[in-house]
């Protein structure tokens, strides 16, 4: 995707929900998604990455909305490439920064020392709330693959952002904005979501939660974004997906010596 350009995924005019784009600093590297929530004079940033990225984001967000106005940031899990960033976010903003109660004690290793506006989600989830009480929903996603993991319902949008959940993994100037045909599509996903994702168990209970929200997208931390077909086609897909402990004995067999 290479791609500094946004799409804006849902606007009824009080409420916009935007995709800021992506970047791949190097061949090796993945791509990280970012995005923005938009409602009314609030804005609230979904993972928004690692320190590389920090001057994309912050001059993509700026386009849409002012710094003061950021009131809420919300990350998946801990790992670098969603959460790095956070002091430097920390510095920019006054806002409350939403993470798993498993990381606390983690955040002084990216350099927070100052906890008074992280606000902890407990296992179960949570919600974000704008000031005229429309809300966020944080459903847990344990073990998709971090053990403290949530996804971001939109109930005015109908956007799920997934983390890592329906992650692709695109060879260079393969990628796409938007999931261009489900079956053609696995070849970018399977290897990753086997590997990373724990067990069939966890997938399926994902499955039998977001099953019960009304989704028009899912939007992922990397790569492309799916549309309500595609995203049908992918919960049947992932809650028969054998992964991670299902495939223990494999995974060891083609790492031994």
């Amino acid at each position: 995707m290479d791609n500094e350009s946004f799409t804006t995924l849902f606007d009824n005019g009080k409420h916009k929900f935007i995709f800021l784009g992506s970047e791949r600093k190097s061949e090796e590297s993945i791509p990280t998604n970012q995005y923005l929530i938009v409602h009314n004079d609030e804005g609230v940033l979904l993972d928004p990455g690692g320190v590389h990225v920090f001057p994309r984001v912050l001059a993509s967000v700026v386009e849409f909305i002012d710094l003061g106005k950021i009131k809420h940031v919300f990350y998946s899990h801990q790992d670098p490439d969603v959460s790095s960033g956070i002091t430097l976010w920390d510095s920019v903003l006054e806002t409350k920064f939403y993470i798993s109660k498993l990381w606390e004690r983690f955040l002084p290793h990216f350099g927070v020392f100052e906890k008074s506006r992280m606000v902890l989600i407990e296992d179960s989830g949570g919600k974000i709330k704008f000031k005229d009480g429309a809300e966020l929903q944080i459903i847990p996603a344990h073990f998709l693959h971090s053990t403290g993991n949530f996804n971001l319902y939109d109930p005015t949008s109908k956007i799920l952002f997934s983390g890592d959940i329906g992650v692709s993994v695109f060879p260079e100037g393969k990628d796409t904005v938007f999931v261009e045909g489900f079956s053609e599509h696995i070849k970018y996903i399977e290897g990753f979501h086997k590997r990373y994702m724990v067990s069939n168990k966890v997938c399926k209970k994902w499955v039998d939660i977001v099953k019960k929200l009304d989704v028009e997208q899912m939007v992922p931390q990397h790569g492309a974004i799916y549309k309500k077909p595609e995203y049908k086609e992918f919960l049947n897909w992932f809650e028969s997906l054998k992964c991670g402990t299902d495939l223990i004995d494999e995974i060891y067999k083609v790492g031994a010596k």
